[in-house]
């Protein structure tokens, strides 16, 4: 008999490590023998053991003849860590219970195939839907080579980003704000527009304790990006990619000598081009990407179907004015039939402020958007 709570225990466990596996799943893995917990872990970053070998490092007696749950199945490839099957099956483990499949290429089905290959009882697909929650970023990785893309907002009751003149702090409390930075810490880069850079001269990078910091990313078409911005003065401290279509300006070899990475991705239009930009990263490693605007990049990446998710911070406050910037821009639908479609995932309460983290439909959208 399977029992849920050691598997609710493992998924526990993979969160620990949110932020810090990155390009690698969260996995966690919780060993039983007799009816009680003998030995768990997780994988806590890239490089470093997997779950099923910290669970059996952790063992207080010998695990052979228990059954083991693992929230993704065990890998059977020799990477930078050993093959989990092989931990496994040296241990004498009778019984695999399996919440995700790994769709990586190496894997996928393979680790199932190994064990029962070596008689060892294997349950698959054990609360699936909660292991799969967990590593979204992961299988959108893993299948597509391309970033897993969340937009980021926060806005007042009546739909605005700052006031008419442009201010725009605060618009959410602290608790939003500290929220917002956990997303930081969980995404492995930060990407925003030039004019939120002109607008608002951030900084980006995560103010929580212990946190890894963020890629920081700058759609600058034509780089536009001041000098003494805190961007340029700090790209020796943050790693910082700025994504370009030309140099009218001159001002690349200045970038680069600030510490400033420049990659040069013009479109058809002379922007940069939003896709070769999510494969570039993909390429170089980048699992993940936090949009936090403005609102023209933020309409770019939904005309071209390229983000996930959507989080959104509503205030219990109302600016008004009919001038007054919105989260998304651009020049919107033609028809509302077109409208971008989300579902709702969770919401929260955050000391006044709500939350709503949303999925974007994929197949829904405008196909008629314009700019």
């Amino acid at each position: 008999m399977v029992n849920e709570k050691y598997m609710k225990r493992a998924i526990t466990l993979a969160k620990k490590a949110l932020g810090y596996t990155s390009p690698n799943p969260l996995v966690g893995a919780v060993i039983v023998k007799d009816n009680k917990i003998i030995g768990e872990g997780y994988h806590h970053k890239a490089g470093e053991p997997h779950a099923e070998r910290m669970a059996l490092a952790d063992c207080k007696e010998s695990p052979k003849g228990a059954t083991i749950y693992v929230t993704l199945e065990p890998c059977c490839h020799q990477g930078r860590t050993p093959p989990c099957t092989d931990a496994i099956i040296e241990a004498g483990i009778q019984h695999v219970v399996i919440g995700s499949s790994d769709p990586n290429p190496l894997v996928m089905g393979k680790g199932i195939k190994t064990l029962r290959e070596r008689g060892i009882t294997v349950t698959s697909h054990f609360l699936q839907k909660e292991c799969d929650e967990i590593n979204q970023v992961f299988f959108h990785y893993i299948t597509t080579k391309m970033p897993y893309v969340a937009l980021k907002y926060a806005m007042t009751a009546d739909g605005k980003i700052a006031t008419v003149t442009g201010a725009s702090r605060w618009i959410s409390n602290e608790a939003s704000r500290q929220h917002a930075h956990k997303l930081r810490h969980q995404y492995s880069s930060i990407l925003v527009g030039i004019e939120t850079v002109l607008q608002d001269d951030p900084l980006l990078n995560c103010r929580l304790e212990h946190a890894v910091q963020p890629i920081r990313i700058i759609c600058d078409s034509h780089l536009r990006i001041p000098l003494e911005s805190q961007i340029c003065k700090t790209a020796k401290v943050y790693e910082t990619i700025i994504a370009y279509a030309n140099d009218t300006m001159g001002k690349k070899g200045v970038l680069e000598s600030l510490g400033l990475t420049l990659w040069q991705l013009p479109d058809e239009n002379n922007k940069v081009s939003l896709p070769n930009l999510l494969k570039k990263l993909g390429e170089n490693g980048v699992d993940s990407v936090l949009v936090e605007g403005g609102g023209s990049i933020h309409f770019s990446f939904l005309q071209s179907h390229l983000a996930q998710k959507l989080y959104i911070y509503f205030a219990p406050k109302i600016f008004g004015g009919k001038d007054a910037k919105t989260p998304v821009g651009g020049r919107g639908i033609i028809h509302p039939d077109d409208a971008f479609r989300l579902k709702l995932l969770h919401s929260q309460v955050l000391n006044g402020d709500i939350l709503l983290e949303y999925e974007i439909e994929s197949k829904q959208g405008n196909k008629k958007a314009i700019f």
